[in-house]
């Protein structure tokens, strides 16, 4: 049913395994190993659907993108995620470049809490032996019924039944 969408997100991950990081910031390697290790830590701590797909997709704009990646990696999933996901994606460094204003304007916005969490998940993933899922399990575990419905754009969903 969803083997489309599982082709566009593994080719929007697996070039992140090309992608090196600064070394300092990032001892684990490359993008698609921190993504991977994001990911797994995100769903152990049992997140929403929408929560744990941002963890996997939010560095996908690092492979194409000459400006901010998460601006590049929302625009990407524009017909595949749905609002909450990409808006996690989109904002997932607004809490490192600007902790303070962050928190301050989104003050009563229940998605604080989840861009918080995505954080600490994201400054999580950078251990350089962790043991990570494949790209494969970890794209399966998002389309699983149930699971996918929940973070998939409506839109994207709607065209599948059809």
């Amino acid at each position: 049913m969803y083997d489309d969408i599982f082709e566009a997100l593994l080719a929007l991950l697996e070039p992140l395994g090309r992608v090196r990081q600064d070394p300092r910031h990032h001892p684990e390697g490359d993008a698609l190993f921190h993504s991977l290790q994001v990911f797994d830590l995100a769903e152990s701590a049992g997140e929403p659907p929408h929560l744990v797909a941002a963890a996997l997709l939010h560095d996908v704009g690092k492979a194409c993108a000459d400006g901010p990646h998460e601006e590049a990696g929302a625009a990407l999933l524009a017909s595949i995620a749905g609002e909450r996901t990409r808006f996690l994606v989109e904002r997932h460094m607004d809490l490192l470049r600007d902790p303070v204003g962050t928190r301050r304007r989104m003050r009563g916005d229940p998605r604080l809490d989840e861009l918080e969490r995505l954080r600490a998940h994201d400054t999580g993933g950078r251990r350089i032996h962790a043991y990570v899922p494949t790209c494969e399990r970890a794209i399966g575990a998002l389309l699983e019924p149930g699971v996918a419905e929940l973070w998939l754009d409506p839109a994207c969903c709607a065209d599948l039944e059809e």
